[in-house]
């Protein structure tokens, strides 16, 4: 799962980085309003967490313009604890949810987790799909036998957004930039890679291969 995190606090959004990075997600990180708006229109991210006191455009500006450009990703505000007038204009401006500074790295993580699972329409903490049934929190596999393999944070990224796509067929591009940052030097090879030892792990037949188009989790 690819994330945003737009914060110009360089300490607080490099220690968020590194949490959300050992949490599963793939996470591109920048530090102003006018950067974290383009990036944020250019790239497709399944969530982003914007702070709304950035240098050069404030988070406001920047949400709504999203908005107004009909970008759907779920956004999680960060705002000063006792400002409570930003958090209703956030939420007016099309926030999905907020939370004050300062805050538990933990409740961030788990509210951006219940954000996008919402958004993929699994709202339950455990992600069920096709008789596997995906631990985020232990990034573990629970197979239809009982049981249990776990998962490099590669892995456990790939798998999740297979499993959140099922039935539908997903290139290597796409699967690249949802398991990768932007700086990750990395090729579409590597994707072959894990795809064959989720392969190993989950077995053959739960990942499908469409020649020249990509691959596809069934239900």
């Amino acid at each position: 799962m690819r994330l945003l995190l737009v914060e110009d606090a360089a300490a607080l959004a490099g220690a968020l980085a590194r949490a959300l990075a050992a949490a599963g997600f793939a996470v591109d990180q920048v530090g102003d309003g006018v950067a974290g708006e383009a990036l944020g229109r250019q790239e497709g991210y399944d969530a982003i967490v914007l702070d709304l006191g950035l240098p050069r455009r404030p988070g406001l500006a920047v949400l709504a313009h999203w908005r107004d450009r009909g970008m759907l990703a779920p956004v999680l505000i960060l705002t000063a604890r006792d400002a409570w007038h930003e958090r209703v204009d956030g939420l007016k401006a099309g926030a999905d949810d907020y939370l004050g500074k300062p805050f538990h790295t933990e409740e961030l993580i788990a509210r951006r987790a219940a954000l996008a699972r919402r958004a993929a329409g699994n709202p339950r903490q455990h992600l069920v799909v096709g008789g596997l049934t995906l631990d985020a929190d232990r990034q573990q596999v629970r197979l239809p036998d009982g049981s249990v393999q776990s998962l490099t944070g590669t892995e456990f990224r790939l798998l999740r957004v297979l499993m959140l796509n099922p039935e539908g067929i997903l290139c290597k591009t796409r699967l690249l930039e949802h398991t990768h940052a932007l700086d990750a030097d990395c090729g579409e090879n590597l994707i072959e890679v894990y795809i064959r030892r989720l392969r190993e792990k989950i077995g053959r037949a739960r990942i499908q291969t469409r020649r020249g188009q990509g691959y596809l989790f069934p239900r």
